[in-house]
């Protein structure tokens, strides 16, 4: 196990003993007053944004008072010199009897100045597995819980875990390896005969070098160049998974290959061969257990940054203690800075040659863009300096396909220079200032992704943006009538936000807006290659017949648009398969009409009686108790979230319901519940959800929400889910919070 993931763990396992609790990973190159603030986020619970305000010494003083006489339990990864840990610990009081602190570091001399005073402690070398454990580790990895090594690889994995002396990395980085050629002993034989006994003799830095390099050389030569991308990213980043694979796309580092639709679905084959070779490593997940983020091992890191500069792949400026060359040609720039001192490119690099641009930091000096005339990915996504002139000459970067401008206040404004981008794929603007796009993007021929804010104005001529897939959002009643009547030309269109929010100051006659809700639900219904289509403030859109829908669509969400049942037309919805509709009250129609459709495998239902200032009832409906049995249907269900915000829980499993769900998600709020009705959350051990009647539960999660006033019943219903878990045949796991 690797440090972080130990550190991480121990944090796990305990948190819930403190009053008080904080992970923090710190990088190599500190931010205090980010540190700062992050500690103060965690012990307080404020949220970041509003920890900005006062000087370093002013937070400190804020963390130290908020501690003094509470016990707490912080977790600080990966210290990495003397000086930081002095200012980290002024933080944290010594009178708090019971506290614990635990601090990590690769570094003795940090490791020996934090166990001095003002607090006193022991160092604990991590030792190399013993070889039980490593075995352990070495199998979990290449063979299923049913399935034993053969005989015949045990010898050899013996004599290549025996070379991997216990270091977890090396470990998974060779069962990685493994895991992706044949099962015969010639070829593990190779494998242990490659790593020599690099480990053996030297357990540090160089030995790993070369297990890495092992399973560097075995990649296909494009998976290589996916693998060193992650070079470009500081160390601890959290790198989203459609960000680097349309990187990928952009700099045509992969392509369609045959058997795939389209150069995205090869690009998450890419993805999940690299974490299967364990060399990224899986973070967030959505609701459906797909990998939606992932990180970098520190070793891992090192290990293709100096690949990366010894291919001239990625030209890191700003990263601390590593120096720049000057090369002839810089194929890929990251800078990045802290906010200590800015940033500005060496003088010695050139970059016409540059094919993308990162950039990490508030303090680094942006370079004008007629120096990239080569761009072919450009991210300032978080990049705050980033201002309107910084855009200038971007009309000279005519191979550009990826833009992002992703949370930059300061841009309001697109230079109509845009136009001539012809390459243009994917353009990011979502998080900006802007709210009217030129109306050259019409030439964008070849857009792909458009993604832009509520209330931002599309200019008419839509329809010529035949290559467009996917475009989030459309604020409905900001269009002109004249973009509203192209856009159901928009035939290749697959993804689809629309909000139908008013954002006029003044508010639009009723009859216009009426006008245009009219003329999108024509265009949304002959739109027949789309897929997922999200409705932000539409009860009233959501309520129209929409049928016939598109019989392609997969993906519905209706949020912020509660409605007092499920519409009719939802049940034509023959290929849909995930659904997130939010209703005024649940009632047994609803669910028959969501139970009878065939391949739906995620429900996510919001029942929300206080949404009902936004319907057309006048008064709140009668609660009825709603029964999930076996005739409801939900044949291929296997994810249901039930968030409810009434003032009963009226939901019941029954027998036969949903017989595929393995993971359930309830969420309800106490404070909601009317106290003459508390036997419906258990306070008197009465609180029956029939969890029982679900066969194939594997994971249960519950979100019990109340006040300090209300933890009696908070306290009573999680008993009762508790204790419906543990009689549950299955055993499933139980996340309670």
């Amino acid at each position: 196990m690797g440090k972080t993931t130990l550190a991480n763990q121990v944090y796990q396992d305990l948190k819930g003993e403190f009053k008080c609790r904080a992970f923090l990973t710190v990088s190599r190159n500190p931010d205090m007053m980010n540190i700062m603030r992050t500690i103060f986020s965690d012990v307080s619970g404020q949220r970041y944004a509003d920890t900005e305000a006062g000087s370093l010494q002013q937070l400190i003083s804020k963390i130290n008072d908020f501690l003094v006489d509470k016990r707490y339990f912080v977790v600080i990864d990966d210290i990495w010199d003397v000086d930081t840990w002095h200012v980290i610990k002024l933080a944290f009081p010594v009178t708090s009897s019971g506290s614990i602190i635990i601090t990590t570091t690769r570094i003795n001399e940090v490791a020996e100045s934090c166990r001095s005073t003002p607090f006193s402690g022991d160092i604990y070398f991590i030792r190399p597995l013993e070889m039980v454990h490593s075995r352990h580790l070495f199998y979990t990895r290449l063979f299923n819980a049913k399935e034993n090594c053969p005989s015949y690889l045990k010898t050899v994995s013996e004599h290549i875990l025996k070379k991997c002396a216990g270091l977890p990395v090396a470990i998974i980085a060779i069962s990685g390896l493994l895991a992706n050629i044949e099962r015969t002993e010639g070829p593990w034989k190779q494998v242990e005969d490659s790593i020599g006994r690099a480990l053996e003799r030297n357990p540090s830095v160089e030995g790993m070098m070369k297990i890495l390099s092992l399973s560097y050389f075995e990649l296909p030569a494009h998976l290589k160049s996916c693998l060193l991308c992650l070079s470009i990213f500081p160390e601890d980043s959290v790198i989203k998974k459609k960000v680097l694979i349309n990187r990928w796309i952009a700099e045509r580092l992969i392509h369609t290959e045959s058997g795939y639709s389209t150069s995205y679905e090869f690009g998450e084959r890419c993805f999940n061969e690299l974490i299967n070779r364990s060399l990224i490593q899986p973070w967030e997940t959505d609701m459906l257990g797909i990998v939606t983020s992932c990180r970098l091992h520190d070793t891992i890191l090192d290990f293709i940054i100096s690949r990366s500069i010894e291919e001239n792949f990625v030209t890191l400026v700003g990263v601390p203690s590593l120096s720049v060359g000057t090369h002839n040609k810089v194929r890929r720039l990251s800078l990045q800075a802290s906010k200590q001192k800015e940033l500005i490119v060496p003088r010695g690099l050139v970059l016409s040659h540059v094919r993308s641009l990162d950039v990490f930091g508030e303090s680094v000096k942006i370079p004008s863009m007629d120096k990239f005339r080569h761009l072919r990915f450009l991210d300032f996504e978080d990049c705050k300096q980033l201002e309107n002139h910084h855009l200038e000459h971007i009309d000279k970067l005519f191979q550009l396909r990826y833009l992002s401008l992703h949370v930059l206040e300061k841009v309001s404004k697109l230079p109509e220079e845009i136009g001539p981008l012809w390459c243009l794929e994917i353009l990011e603007l979502r998080g900006t200032s802007v709210c009217e796009l030129p109306a050259s993007i019409v030439n964008l021929k070849r857009l792909v992704h458009l993604l832009v804010n509520q209330n931002v104005t599309l200019p008419c001529g839509i329809s010529k943006l035949q290559a467009l897939e996917k475009l989030k959002l459309v604020s409905v009643y900001s269009q002109s009538f004249n973009f509203l009547q192209e856009f159901e030309e928009l035939q290749s269109l697959k993804v689809l936000t629309l909000d139908f929010e008013d954002y006029s100051s003044a508010g639009r006659v009723n009859a216009e807006n009426e006008s245009k809700k009219t003329i999108i639900v024509a265009s949304v219904t002959n739109l027949g290659n789309l897929l997922s289509l999200t409705v932000w403030n539409g009860p009233e859109f959501v309520r129209e017949s929409l049928c016939p829908m598109p019989l392609s669509l997969q993906k519905l969400k209706i949020l912020r648009s509660s409605i007092p049942h499920v519409p009719k037309w939802v049940g034509s919805l023959v290929n849909a398969q995930k659904l997130r509709p939010d209703l005024v009250r649940a009632e047994q129609e609803d669910l028959y009409i969501l139970g009878g459709l065939p391949v739906l495998h995620c429900l996510i239902l919001r029942i929300d009686a206080r949404e009902i200032r936004n319907t057309t009832l006048t008064e709140e409906p009668e609660a009825t108790r709603v029964i999930v049995c076996g005739e409801v249907g939900f044949p291929y269900l296997r994810i249901f979230n039930y968030d409810s915000r009434c003032d009963v829980m009226n939901l019941t499993f029954g027998g036969g319901a949903m017989p595929m769900v393995d993971d359930l998600l309830i969420e309800f709020d106490v404070i909601e519940f009317d106290v003459a009705k508390t036997e419906s959350i258990g306070t008197s051990g009465d609180f029956e959800l029939g969890i029982e009647n679900l066969p194939s539960l594997v994971k249960i999660r519950c979100q019990v929400w109340g006040y300090v006033q209300d933890r009696s019943r908070v306290e009573a219903a999680k008993a009762a889910i508790r204790k419906a878990a543990n009689a549950h045949p299955n055993r499933p796991t139980l996340y309670l919070n």
